[in-house]
């Protein structure tokens, strides 16, 4: 700070002393406050989400290369490993209901697919022989009356597909003519195999 020196003279022209004018400050000053420019925040925060995506897949990588796997890693695994397990070639093994004995000339059978449809088709042989082909399965039961010839009746139900997520399911009920049960059971087949239900008509 400077200070103002004025000199007191008196009347006879001498210096008689010396009047300091003191200046005295009256606010303290303020550091400027800096100005923030915001044009550039939609850089930065893609930049940061590129830093941390990064960080992270770092990470994964060094836990992998560590023989550990991530939440997120694990999760894939696991979905990974039941896709192929629903959608494994299954093993081709005839199935045998069981047989039983009627004096009814026909048979009905109903059948449905017993869990969610697929697109699982059949085709239904009495003795090796063709009778209903190529049937869609639904989740209603659809109904086939099948005649029967005196002795064995050999009656199949050949799995033509997998539908989208294997095996070839089915759930099925056979009914004499008189409305009786004869059998009710159920299927799991891989393509080509088949389930075999015999029913001997007596004479």
């Amino acid at each position: 700070m400077i200070a103002q020196v004025d000199t007191i003279v008196d009347s006879n022209k001498k210096i008689t002393g010396k009047k300091v004018i003191i200046a005295i400050p009256t606010n303290k000053l303020k550091k400027p406050t800096p100005l923030e420019i915001n044009n550039d925040n939609g850089f930065k925060e893609a930049y940061g989400k590129k830093k941390r995506k990064d960080a992270i897949k770092k990470k994964e990588d060094d836990l992998q290369n560590k023989g550990i796997l991530s939440a997120a890693k694990i999760s894939e695994e696991r979905f990974l490993k039941s896709w192929k397990k629903i959608n494994a070639p299954y093993p081709k093994i005839d199935q045998d209901l069981g047989s039983f004995r009627t004096q009814s000339n026909s048979v009905r059978i109903i059948c449905r697919d017993f869990q969610y449809p697929d697109g699982d088709r059949v085709t239904i042989t009495i003795n090796d022989i063709p009778i209903i082909k190529n049937i869609t399965l639904r989740s209603s039961y659809q109904s086939f009356d099948l005649p029967l010839q005196v002795g064995l009746n050999k009656i199949a139900f050949v799995a033509l597909n997998q539908g989208t997520s294997g095996p070839n399911t089915a759930g099925f009920k056979v009914y004499d003519d008189a409305g009786n049960v004869i059998s009710s059971n159920e299927w799991n087949l891989a393509t080509g195999a088949k389930a075999t239900v015999i029913i001997a008509k007596d004479k």
